[in-house]
């Protein structure tokens, strides 16, 4: 009986171990990064970073003012959604790619942005939680997958409405965000 029971907690530290492994490998594979849109090296800064408050969190400097929006289950597993961060009426908006959240850097930060229209949008990697990259929801606009820190991907949002997108890798953890146009 002492044999089965070894054999039994050895066979089940042999499937733990496994899922690990199977799960650490697909979170961190490289993938094509074969992604179109404009992808660049932003010299400089994003414009967006004045004053001594700084772009610690990515959502320092807006309130949470649109909160009445509704994202249709959009951002229901995503631990780092807290609302809608207001930015109308700043001419370029940076949000962190790979910030905290989703139990490790697998978040947008902030992961709701409200902007006006002719609003440049930077997203800027953080350098952490892998490979990431930003996709529409609705294919208008793909990075490349990278882990680069300070590589930007850039889109300008003319049209008023929500613009959802997430990362390829991450999806299925939460790593989701939107743009919300006004």
């Amino acid at each position: 009986m002492t044999r089965d029971t070894l054999d039994r907690r050895t066979m089940l530290k042999t499937m733990a171990a496994g899922a690990a492994t199977a799960t650490i490998a697909g979170c961190s594979s490289g993938g094509s990064g074969d992604g179109g849109g404009s992808s660049g090296d932003s010299g400089g800064s994003s414009g967006d970073s004045g004053g001594s408050s700084g772009d610690g969190s990515g959502d320092s400097g807006g309130s949470s003012g649109s909160d009445s929006v509704s994202f249709d289950g959009w951002f229901d597993n995503t631990s780092n959604f807290d609302g809608v961060v207001d930015k109308t009426g700043s001419s370029e908006v940076t949000v962190k790619v790979g910030a905290k959240g989703n139990g490790g850097n697998f978040a947008f930060g902030p992961a709701a942005v409200e902007v006006s229209k002719g609003t440049k949008v930077v997203w800027k990697w953080t350098g952490k939680g892998s490979v990431h990259n930003v996709v529409a929801d609705d294919g208008s606009f793909e990075s490349k997958q990278t882990q680069k820190e300070g590589f930007t991907f850039s889109q300008t949002f003319d049209s008023a409405g929500k613009h959802k997108y997430y990362c390829t890798p991450h999806k299925a953890m939460g790593m989701k965000g939107a743009i919300v146009v006004e």
